[in-house]
């Protein structure tokens, strides 16, 4: 069986989706961020040196890593279709989709979040106006920059395909999943028609829907 070491509100949730997607049979352990520092606790460490999620255990192994995991799981079922055969030209699509989600494409949206949080609690009102003109700064000169044409890429790439390689889902949307439910939950691909029908496509799936059912109850439990 597989156990998957989850973190609440975190990329994890994609490892989820893989194994309901495979039709493995696996445990979901949940481990709570600090409510001061929103970081992993300490107990994550004992699984792996990182102390960070995802970390899924499997026959004696430690894999880290959401790319590395969803590799790993589909290479267990080759029949699921989620990682195509190794000399299919589609092989190296879904290999560009996997590495860019969390290479180019997330690192940006993360670094927007943590400047979008030292804005909120930055104080008294001078600090504040000092503070919004760094962030400000910081954004237009690289980060937004970078976000805008990620997006546009994204956008243009699903302008004439329901998923991001083939006919249907594979490892690379569950890698790309992510960060796009995380804009379309903060209401950030209103202006992208093909994004935003690509993550209610994808919440219609039976596999995602089971997959997102089995992760909250397991946080709900914990």
């Amino acid at each position: 069986m597989f156990q998957l070491h989850h973190l609440n509100k975190s990329r994890s949730q994609r490892i989820v989706w893989m194994l309901e997607a495979v039709g493995a049979e696996y445990e979901v352990i949940v481990y709570k961020r600090d409510a001061k520092t929103n970081l992993a606790p300490p107990e994550l460490k004992k699984i792996h040196a990182l102390g960070r999620a995802p970390v899924m255990t499997h026959n004696g192994k430690v894999l880290a890593e959401s790319g590395a995991i969803c590799d790993y799981i589909a290479r267990q079922f080759p029949e699921s279709g989620m990682l195509p055969d190794a000399n299919a030209d589609s092989f190296n699509d879904v290999q560009f989709w996997s590495h860019y989600s969390e290479g180019s494409f997330m690192p940006s949206l993360v670094a927007n979040m943590i400047l979008e949080k030292a804005r909120e609690k930055v104080s008294p009102f001078f600090i504040r106006f000092i503070a919004d003109k760094i962030i400000d700064g910081i954004m237009d000169a690289y980060y937004g920059k970078n976000i805008h044409g990620n997006l546009l890429f994204v956008e243009s790439k699903l302008a004439n395909s329901d998923w991001f390689v083939g006919d249907t889902p594979t490892l690379a949307d569950v890698q790309m999943s992510f960060g796009l439910e995380a804009l379309f939950d903060a209401g950030k691909l209103k202006p992208f028609k093909n994004m935003t029908a690509y993550v209610q496509r994808l919440r219609n799936l039976d596999s995602h829907r089971t997959a997102m059912t089995m992760m909250q109850d397991a946080e709900a439990s914990s």
